[in-house]
């Protein structure tokens, strides 16, 4: 295992979460896959949150993550989800015709920590959908 170290603290929040596009729209494609991409990676090294595995598929995302201690997983979430979303539909007008709440990501995500079920089985997991789709999250 693999600590991280604080001033104070040793710290190791490892966390699989997963979120989806609003109404389950498969919009996620081409450049615009891409773009996402490169704003979720970018967020969270800002947030100082490391990607341990991310995949994007057309519909939802799939990440593991590793967040210290000191940012809410929530306050996470709700950075990427936002800037994602706001970045995204001022970039691809075409996608008001689908969103026009201006919602892109739809309400809520999944998370579970890495206890029960195991960091590899996670990574494995991660790993097997990522061959279904070509493009993943990780740097």
């Amino acid at each position: 295992m693999i600590y991280s170290t604080g001033s104070h603290t040793k710290f190791y929040h490892r966390l699989h979460v997963v979120w989806t596009t609003k109404y389950r729209y498969k919009v996620m494609r081409g450049e615009m896959r891409e773009r996402i991409r490169e704003i979720i990676i970018q967020t969270c090294q800002e947030l100082g949150v490391h990607i341990e595995k991310g995949v994007l598929s057309t519909d939802h995302v799939h990440m593991f993550i590793s967040v210290p201690p000191q940012i809410a997983l929530s306050k996470v979430m709700m950075r990427i989800k936002g800037r994602s979303s706001y970045k995204i539909q001022r970039e691809f007008p075409e996608l008001r015709k689908r969103y026009w709440g201006q919602r892109f990501w739809a309400r809520g995500f999944f998370s579970t920590t890495s206890g029960n079920v195991t960091d590899a089985v996670i990574l494995q997991y991660l790993e097997l959908h990522s061959k279904r789709e070509p493009t993943g999250v990780s740097r």
